[in-house]
Parts: structure tokens; sequence; C-alpha cells
């Protein structure tokens, strides 16, 4: 096949697999963006004789866009990249606004960006319908007449002996916040970089708008979301927030947004941490009522203890650990929770000692029996690779802990929660996991 020259050539494969494609020969760019370990961990790329290419595939789904071709990894577990669209929606409990549908874009199968894209247009429209906000904020100008507070040390030092340039101090009410710097920063980018037409039109109007509002550059990404704190004023800014920095930060890749020829559009998005949001987030749901509590990624440090030092040796953390009473006792449940290929193959020795750890330490059930892990992964119901339930023995046959394999059907799961069946989905996987 001949190499193509009008464009990036479109390959695709699944999340965890490894495919050769013909006619691809990467450029000079390409090269040194790979070689400066832009993908390590997440995409692996190799140019192979006669302009073939190899590409293997992590956990990460999402598209990478580079000279010579553009490269989508699209989920195993799922019906499309609108299902990773509903996962992260029902991770962040469930935003406002309606996803959008695989008819909502006019180019075809819709690639994950581009759905993203379209949210953050959806949400910047509805800001901009409802009239962006403004916020007092603090200004230090030099000004003909006394605004605010004159600041005599500025005053000395910079205007000693004038009196028509006064240094104040002043708060101004305008929409140039943070708030809509991000919004105004996320626009603009899916305005440049949305490979569909109408979201990129819808785009394109939408930034001009906040532009306006918010001219000032919205500077680091992370420090801006990690600076956000959200009260009854800007509350109605906390899905347009999500969706803005999803798409800002690739996904959750860094590095890829320097100025200049090598942006590469990359959106890439770690199945493994949304799974595990996901999974939280059900568990949380289906815990109400119950009288036990879901606690998400807490730390134990009292667990690996130095005898020599008398002090801890390091922290325990499970992904979720249920607690509280069953029949007036006490009860914990440590979850692992794994996005891992397990209705096809055994567990993994090491997620198994890793589990039954969890279980010997933390783990404590009311009747008295070994304590258990429960091991949460995709998978149809039923399937679980032979390792359904595993007890860890001494060597005499006394079980001291146990781990317990429990699948959870992606599909039919987000099918059921579209569906008036919803609260069933949660409230199901509890009981799977809790036993």
């Amino acid at each position: 096949m001949p190499v193509r020259s009008e464009g990036p050539v479109p390959l695709e494969l699944t999340e965890y697999a490894t495919r050769v494609f013909d006619g691809v020969r990467l450029t000079e760019a390409d090269r040194r963006l790979l070689a400066g370990g832009a993908f390590d961990g997440r995409l692996r790329l190799r140019e192979l004789r006669g302009d073939r290419l190899e590409v293997a595939a992590a956990q990460y789904v999402g598209t990478v866009r580079l000279e010579a071709a553009e490269i989508r990894v699209v989920p195993k577990h799922l019906g499309g990249e609108l299902d990773v669209l509903r996962m992260v929606d029902h991770a962040w409990g469930r935003l406002r606004n309606p996803l959008p549908t695989a008819q909502s874009l006019a180019g075809g199968r819709p690639h994950l960006r581009d759905l993203v894209c379209l949210m953050v247009v959806e949400h910047g429209e509805r800001l901009l319908r409802h009239g962006v906000r403004r916020d007092y904020v603090t200004t230090e100008d030099d000004l003909r007449v006394v605004r605010g507070r004159l600041l005599p040390d500025r005053q000395l030092l910079h205007h000693h002996g004038r009196l028509d340039l006064l240094a104040c101090r002043f708060e101004e009410h305008e929409a140039d916040v943070a708030d809509n710097r991000l919004c105004a920063a996320a626009l603009a980018l899916a305005a440049r970089t949305a490979r569909d037409d109408g979201v990129r039109a819808r785009a394109r109007r939408a930034a001009g708008l906040f532009a306006q509002h918010a001219p000032t550059p919205l500077g680091d990404v992370r420090a801006a979301l990690a600076g956000l704190t959200y009260h009854r004023h800007n509350e109605h800014y906390r899905a347009a927030h999500l969706w803005a920095g999803l798409l800002l930060t690739g996904g959750g890749l860094d590095g890829l947004f320097s100025a200049g020829p090598l942006v590469s559009r990359a959106f890439l998005v770690d199945m493994n941490l949304l799974f595990e949001a996901f999974v939280t987030r059900l568990l949380e749901d289906g815990a109400a009522g119950s009288g036990l509590r879901v606690e998400r990624q807490t730390s134990h440090a009292s667990v690996l203890f130095d005898e020599r030092t008398r002090r801890g040796y390091g922290t325990v953390r499970p992904d979720v650990l249920v607690s509280g009473l069953r029949s007036g006792l006490p009860y914990r449940l440590p979850v692992d929770v794994k996005y891992k290929l397990y209705a096809e193959k055994k567990l993994s020795p090491a997620d198994l000692y890793q589990a039954a750890f969890y279980a010997h330490a933390l783990g404590r059930r009311a009747d008295g029996r070994p304590p258990v892990c429960a091991l949460v992964h995709p998978g149809p119901a039923g399937s679980g690779g032979g390792g359904d339930r595993v007890a860890a023995r001494t060597l005499e046959g006394a079980v001291t802990a146990r781990v317990r394999a429990v699948p959870l059907d992606l599909r039919a799961a987000l099918a059921e929660l579209g569906g008036p069946g919803s609260r069933e989905v949660p409230a199901r996987l509890f009981r799977e996991v809790a036993g």
C-alpha cells in the first residue's frame, strides 16, 4: 500500500491490543515527539521495515493525532466512546445537562474527544444564555482621582511629589475571573481542534463571546483547576469546569500542549482510573440505606509496623473500604478495583496477593468467618476466569482470608443506568460485593 501524503492515516485498535499497520511512515517531527517519551506507558509505537507501524495500546482510550497518522484507541468492554462519556458523567455524580447521542455529530462515528468538545460547547452556551458570572476583583492602578484606597508606599516610590497620578487599590466588578477564563480556554481549544465542523463552528462563536468577558490567559491549567472553590454564586459552573478540565488536560495526559508544530492533539482517558471512580460511585449509591459506609482511598498507617523503630512502615490504601455494623457487630470489607480482562483469564498472582493482604489486614466479618476482599473487574455476569473465589490458606489447610472476584458487565450496567431501572444497578453491585 503506498504511503498517503494528503493527511494523517486513520488507524484504529482496541485497548490492550497490538496491531501492525501498513503504509505508515512517521515524520521527523513524529519521531522527535516519541523520542521525548510523550506517550510512555500510554501508547507504544515502533517503526518496522517497509513503511509499517506497530502500535501497542494500554488501558488508555481516545485519540492521538500525529503528522503521519491519527491513532484511535477504542474501549474493549464498552459499546463505544459514548459509553466512556456515560461512565465519566456517572462517576462525577450525573451532571444536569443530557449527554450527546450518536446523531449529535454529523461526521460519522463520533470520536471521544469530539464528544467532550461538544459537552464543553453546550455548557459554555448555557452559561452565555443565562449570563456569565461577575465578581469583585482587587485591582491596583494609577488614577487621576482617588478610588478605593490610596497606597502611600507605592505613591511615594513611583509618583513622589505628583498629584496627577494616584496609586490606588480598589475593587472592580468584572467577568474576567477564573471561572470564565477556564471556560474560555476550553472553548478556544475546541474551536481549534474539534474534527466535527458543526462543533468547531459552535465552539468558535462561544469562544469569541467568552474571550470578550475573560481576555486574560488562563495560565497553568492544573493550578487553575486546583484553585477552584464552589459556593452558591458559581455552583452552576461546576459541570462546565469538569468538562473543560477534561479537555484541557487531554483526558489526563500532560506535556502535549506546548505551542508549535508538534502539538499532537492527544486525548487519552485512563480507563483504570475511570473504572475505579465509576465502581466507587456505584457502591456509594448502592450503600444508601444499608447502614454501611463506603470510603474512597482511605490510608491506614498502622497495618505495616516497623518493630525496630516502633513506627509505621508504610501506608495501606485499598480502593474502597466498606465498613459499619452488621447484626450489631463490626464489619469491614476492602474492595480492590481492577480494570483487567479477568473475564478471559485467571486472576494474576500479584493481584491475588494484594487482595489477600487487604482481606487479612483490613477485613472483618460479623459472623466470625475468615475475612474477605472483593475484587471488582469488568466482565459479563458469572465470569471470573476461574478465580471467582480464592482462599488463602496456611500449610496446614486453615483458611485465613478469601478473595471474591465480582464481575461488572459495563455495557449492561450503562444501558440500565440510562433507563427507569437505574437505581437497581448500584444496589445489585453493592449486594454482590458486600455478600
